[in-house]
């Protein structure tokens, strides 16, 4: 079975969990705080707080050290990882934290390093069909120093551009971490993407604000598909799916308390990117002998998130008819208000799209005809290519004499319209008309200077006599 241009990249953002205690709230914060805004983390400042051990009960360090890897540690875990599965794998860094630590990406596929269109559908679907990328740590001082905020002292996850507030509209004063997310997302054409949380458990997706800050379901264009991609993961969860807090074990951000300038909404906005929030542990600040059973809970819900991306949603090429260069079309949904790119490259798309419903699908390029069709989406993904006509350019018109004057694009553009237009015989017929009281008026002036000047020879005549 052959599955055509997946361009699916999934990107996993893994949150160390922190080895000491203090308040346990999702998402990697406050839930409301008089600095919601500011960017910056105010431990005692909680509206919220959820207490995972009993009073009699204070974990010390060492139920916490054992087994997790400091930064130094996972560095060398990273590169070993990259040398001996060197033929699907490759290590790169996308920056540094503040404290000048790299932050390394394992990427996983075939053939790492290469952008495909036409992977095969193999056992190993996941290797043979995604670009696997996964930033094992997103904040590593803020690991090291036993807290959520950076080296200093800013709430990652506000601090990504926000389409409810105007905030974080200042590109200089970003964390370094977050530019180079910001800029890892800019060079890749990433499909969809998960960040792992810890602190409840509960897969979350957009939106996460609202335009009037108050609680409630908040829908973005994409909840079907948002809730499907939820469900795949909570239904294959040992236990989230079970949850009596979140109905089915997902939850709108927003009906669960609206955050601002976090990372899965700015995803979803700027670059494409399908992101869930995933919270994988109901105690933040798990043991260290506890970790394999997180691992072995969460492991078949991430491995089928992977591969529902590559089931599901509508792919194939868009290219020209007339050279048969890829397009970088956008895709469009009728009834969802939300656009998808093609890649530039291979003029390849993936459309993330829940299944067992009926859409018509719409392609459009500057310079080329639009095409639409229907598809009924089944269990499995449908492969949809489109081929553009261009858009014939009409033919070109001699502006009339003396138009050079005319610098103006618009002013010549109406002149050639005007030209084309019905006005064309009026127009010929006034420029006749005043050429030719022109030339009446011109000849008149002449005869009068003539005999002007014959009167004049006359008089001199007279005189001379």
């Amino acid at each position: 079975m052959e599955i055509f241009s997946i361009s699916s990249l999934l990107l996993l953002f893994f949150l160390p969990f922190s080895s000491l205690p203090s308040p346990a709230i999702a998402r990697g914060g406050e839930r409301i705080s008089s600095n919601l805004f500011s960017g910056s983390v105010n431990s005692n400042n909680w509206l919220f707080k959820r207490h995972l051990f009993e009073a009699n009960h204070s974990p010390v360090r060492g139920d916490f050290a054992h087994g997790y890897m400091t930064n130094s540690e996972l560095e060398k875990a990273v590169k070993e990882f990259g040398r001996r599965c060197s033929k699907i794998s490759r290590i790169y860094s996308i920056g540094e934290s503040v404290k000048r630590i790299p932050l390394w990406v394992i990427e996983i596929s075939d053939k790492p390093g290469q952008e495909e269109a036409e992977p095969s559908f193999k056992a190993t679907l996941i290797i043979k069909n995604v670009h696997l990328h996964i930033l094992p740590t997103l904040n590593p001082d803020g690991f090291t120093l036993r807290r959520r905020g950076n080296a200093n002292n800013f709430d990652l996850n506000r601090d990504f551009p926000d389409r409810f507030s105007p905030m974080n509209d200042d590109v200089d004063s970003r964390q370094p971490e977050t530019k180079a997310i910001m800029g890892w997302m800019k060079g890749r054409h990433f499909t969809a993407s998960a960040s792992l949380h810890g602190g409840a458990l509960v897969a979350n997706y957009p939106w996460d604000g609202t335009d009037d800050r108050r609680k409630w379901y908040y829908a973005c264009p994409d909840d079907k598909t948002f809730q499907y991609m939820a469900s795949v993961y909570s239904r294959s969860h040992h236990n989230m799916s079970l949850s009596k807090e979140f109905p089915g074990g997902i939850t709108n951000g927003a009906s669960w308390y609206p955050i601002y300038g976090g990372m899965q909404d700015w995803n979803y906005i700027h670059k494409g990117c399908f992101e869930l929030t995933l919270e994988v542990s109901d105690n933040k600040w798990p043991k260290a002998n506890e970790l394999p059973i997180l691992w072995e809970y969460n492991r078949m819900s991430m491995l089928n998130l992977v591969a529902s991306l590559v089931k599901t949603g509508v792919h194939g090429r868009i290219v020209s008819s007339d050279n048969g260069q890829p397009l970088p079309a956008s895709i469009m949904i009728k009834g969802i208000n939300y656009t998808v790119k093609a890649g530039r490259v291979f003029g390849n798309y993936h459309r993330l799209l829940a299944p067992g419903e009926s859409y018509e699908v719409t392609v459009t390029m500057p310079g080329y005809k639009s095409k639409a069709t229907h598809i009924l989406l089944g269990d499995e993904a449908a492969s949809l290519d489109f081929i553009l006509d261009p858009v014939k350019d009409p033919p070109k018109q001699k502006l009339p004499h003396g138009c050079d004057c005319i610098n103006d694009n618009n002013s010549k553009l109406e002149l050639v319209e005007l030209l084309n237009g019905n006005h064309l015989k009026i127009t010929l017929a006034v420029v006749g008309i005043l050429g030719f009281t022109c030339l009446v008026l011109r000849r008149k002036m002449i005869f009068k200077f003539r005999r002007q000047k014959q009167a004049m020879v006359g008089n001199k005549r007279q005189n001379v006599v």
